[in-house]
């Protein structure tokens, strides 16, 4: 297939009205956005030290002390970049952040990683939701699941401590190359 300019678009108003010619245009620009998306968590993550959220430390220091934690423990490359990124749509989306952070990851983790990320809201409510009036023990909905205590322990030795404003965190520039190690290539590739 030949090379198409970036700058290349199709003329179709209307899913029905496109062509093969078309699709030959626009799905290899989809590696072009792919190749943006490291970046682009690097700069939502960095995004994160303008909000502490009323918290000890920003979001973005929150973020970096639960993979540097993680790493610190001797945990795979895989399991540091779900720590770092776990946050990543706190200040697009507060309530709902561990479905943008697990669905960024999905296509690049385990099943087990993305269920804790994507779980990781609740069973953090574990420590403090009694406190705001929702249900502390929300998570025990979940008990049956192969990955509860997997979760429960990422909450636990992980997210739970990175609060702490006498921590020395790696910096995001640290973690920037296990980003795009994992995001650049396309979804699934790595497993």
């Amino acid at each position: 297939m030949a090379q198409i300019d970036a700058h290349t678009r199709t003329t179709f108003k209307n899913f029905e009205e496109s062509t093969k010619e078309d699709w030959q245009i626009i799905v290899p620009q989809l590696a072009h956005a792919q190749a943006a998306v490291p970046d682009r968590c690097v700069d939502m993550l960095a995004a994160l030290e303008n909000d502490h959220g009323g918290f000890p430390v920003n979001r973005l220091e929150h973020s970096l002390q639960t993979a540097t934690r993680a790493e610190a423990d001797g945990r795979d490359p895989e399991y540091i970049l779900c720590a770092l990124m776990h946050d990543i749509g706190d200040t697009l989306s507060p309530y709902n952040h561990p479905d943008i952070a697990a669905t960024i990851l999905k296509p690049y983790v385990s099943e087990a990683n993305h269920w804790m990320v994507k779980h990781h809201g609740i069973f953090q409510g574990y420590y403090f939701w009694d406190y705001i009036g929702l249900d502390g023990n929300a998570r025990e909905a979940y008990r049956d699941s192969e990955f509860f205590d997997y979760t429960a322990e990422f909450c636990a030795k992980y997210d739970g401590p990175a609060f702490d404003s006498d921590y020395v965190s790696a910096p995001l520039s640290h973690f920037a190359p296990l980003i795009h190690e994992f995001l650049t290539d396309p979804p699934g590739s790595r497993k």
